[in-house]
């Protein structure tokens, strides 16, 4: 007879080595306390239905035994990643988004520019301006050409840009910033998600002097010493250098963090030209970006569902760029 608690000895190691996604194998079968085919063949039955509970929907145990060949095991789901693992997607993903949404702006204001004065660059000084942006910017040569084509095509409509004001969460202001050729579509869909997280939508001007609009380029602040960043900066023409937010406690947030230069149009590609020079890496915008001019501090809850919010309406198809005054 086995005792109970020689069962219970059996289903813990059995359950831990199924959680690790791992098979009894006939080594570390040996070592149990108990050796009976039909014991092991119990407690993993047993132990089905508390490994249900962990999400998996329907699993199934086989180990090896002497006279058996060893079959394929479905245990419970993975555990989900760890901080750092999920940190790092969500970083890859956050750049990705705005890799995309930096060629879809571009996009659409090439078929602006292009109803506007036609395809071709040398009478149509707008589309020029543009082309020029979409090299600085490093924007792959086939979705110009594409959007190009896109413009020339009956039916399309001219795309028209709008910026609406939302309050978020501890008065934060956040302006939302669209090119689109369905405005009626665009607006519903933003009141749609400012309601849904808890924001506001604000009268237009309410919101606006919050902000100046400048030309910014991001540089990753664990690339270059920041007083040496500051030289490089204003010996170029810039205007300002914003310092990255310091995240003495999070390592990994300060290798993912920008110091900002921020400058007029006039000096933008000397400034651009000089950090080629110096070998600083960097990361342009995309033609301007709204910075707030006295940003302010919330509470933790209130940064993170302003994030939330954000985040949300960057996802919007016509949405370009979001900004807030958040510090």
């Amino acid at each position: 007879m086995c005792t109970s608690s020689s069962l219970r000895a059996v289903r813990g190691i059995l359950l831990q080595r199924l959680s690790n996604g791992v098979a009894p194998s006939k080594k570390h079968a040996a070592s149990l306390p108990l050796h009976r085919p039909d014991v092991v063949h119990r407690a993993l039955r047993s132990s089905s239905s508390s490994l249900l509970t962990w999400g998996s929907p329907s699993p199934s145990f086989d180990f090896q035994s002497d006279n058996a060949a060893v079959r394929k095991m479905w245990t419970c789901s993975p555990l989900c990643m760890g901080r750092r693992s999920s940190k790092i997607a969500t970083r890859k993903g956050a750049q990705n988004l705005k890799k995309m949404k930096l060629h879809s702006k571009i996009g659409k204001e090439v078929v602006s520019a292009v109803q506007r004065g036609g395809p071709n660059p040398v009478s149509n000084p707008v589309l020029a301006a543009v082309l020029e942006k979409a090299k600085e910017l490093d924007v792959p040569k086939e979705i110009v050409e594409r959007n190009i084509k896109k413009a020339i095509e009956k039916g399309q409509e001219a795309y028209i840009e709008k910026i609406y004001e939302v309050y978020g969460f501890g008065g934060v202001g956040i302006l939302v910033e669209v090119l689109t050729d369905k405005v009626n579509r665009s607006v519903a869909a933003i009141r749609d998600v400012v309601k849904e997280y808890g924001g506001k939508m604000a009268d237009s001007g309410s919101v606006m002097f919050r902000f100046r609009r400048v030309r910014v380029v991001n540089v990753k602040a664990g690339d270059v010493d920041k007083d040496q960043l500051l030289a490089i900066a204003l010996d170029a023409g810039a205007e300002d250098v914003i310092e990255s937010p310091d995240h003495e406690d999070d390592s990994e947030e300060k290798s993912e963090s920008y110091h900002k230069i921020v400058s007029s149009p006039e000096n933008y590609s000397p400034i651009l030209s000089k950090l080629r020079e110096e070998g600083v890496s960097f990361e342009p915008d995309n033609g301007s970006e709204l910075l707030p001019i006295n940003p302010g501090e919330v509470d933790d809850e209130a940064m993170d569902l302003n994030k939330e919010l954000m985040s949300k309406l960057l996802e919007l198809d016509d949405v370009d760029a979001v900004y807030s005054d958040q510090k």
